[in-house]
């Protein structure tokens, strides 16, 4: 098919995709803004009360909490899912015998639902905990450090398969230049292999943080927000705020506008950060 025949067609084909974004996305994301500014029960009895539901969300404790502990949460499981997925992605790429097996063993857990995660890793961790007469639920540090292995194990096979295809593409020439001129495994590592792959490693710091930030199902499967709120997400806050609470889906909603736009700012700033990093090949 050339240029002329792609032109004329392309507006038939791109329609039902641009409608079903603009039906799935777009409309709903707009009425989300505007509803942010009412107080409501459904979409159809919405009154306009201004900036009353952005003032009530930072005198809530809970959603304030929430925040301070989904930035902490998404710090430390960007920091050790990608050490950790990058580890064994090197371990991977040594020739060493059944590696393929060990691949789809470590991806296999990305393939599992959330909600079902969660709830196998309850099961997991109060069966170790009940041997101290505890469960997840009796801290907050247990339910923190739970999620952490969670999210550790469900996403680090994941991100090992880009952190491989990454090495994979890295030229065997520049690394065997590098151990002419005397270069350490080290100095080859942080030098050569790492600059390299900075484009592996922005998609993968790109996927852990706003996975880690929107965290919802799991949160509610492992710990529901127990004790006391204390290990309750900013995804699972919003979803209290709007269906437990009768009379604040307004507030839930602009709790909703707020953390889109925090993930967003997130997401942009890390991408800029690390693509600016990146070396052409």
């Amino acid at each position: 098919m050339n240029n002329k025949s792609m032109k004329r067609y392309f507006p038939i084909f791109a329609l039902p995709t641009l409608i079903a974004f603009i039906v799935g996305f777009v409309v709903p994301f707009i009425l989300g803004v505007y509803l942010s500014f009412c107080k409501f029960t459904t979409v159809t009895d919405a009154q306009w009360i201004g900036f009353s539901n952005y003032t009530k969300i930072f005198s809530d404790g809970d959603f304030l909490h929430a925040l301070g502990f989904t930035v902490l949460f998404t710090i430390v499981s960007v920091i050790t899912i990608n050490v950790l997925a990058f580890v064994i992605a090197l371990a991977l790429t040594r020739g060493i015998k059944g590696t393929n097996i060990f691949r789809t063993v470590f991806f296999m857990p990305n393939l599992i639902g959330g909600i079902i995660l969660g709830y196998i890793w309850q099961l997991i961790i109060n069966g170790v905990l009940g041997y101290f007469g505890k469960t997840i639920t009796f801290s907050a540090s247990y339910g923190f450090w739970g999620m952490i292995i969670l999210m550790n194990w469900q996403s680090i096979g994941y991100m090992m398969i880009i952190y491989v295809a990454g090495l994979q593409n890295i030229p065997g020439e520049l690394i065997e230049a590098a151990q002419i001129d005397g270069a350490s495994k080290w100095a080859t590592l942080f030098k050569v292999k790492i600059p390299m792959m900075m484009s592996s490693i922005t998609i993968c710091t790109f996927l852990t943080l706003t996975n880690s930030f929107k965290m919802f199902d799991q949160n509610l499967a492992l710990t529901a927000g127990a004790p006391s709120n204390k290990t309750q997400m900013l995804a699972l806050n919003i979803y209290k705020t709007f269906y437990d609470r009768p009379g604040t889906e307004g507030v839930g909603q602009a709790k909703a506008v707020i953390f889109f736009l925090i993930v967003a700012a997130i997401a942009l700033v890390q991408l800029r950060a690390t693509k600016s990093k990146e070396v052409q090949q």
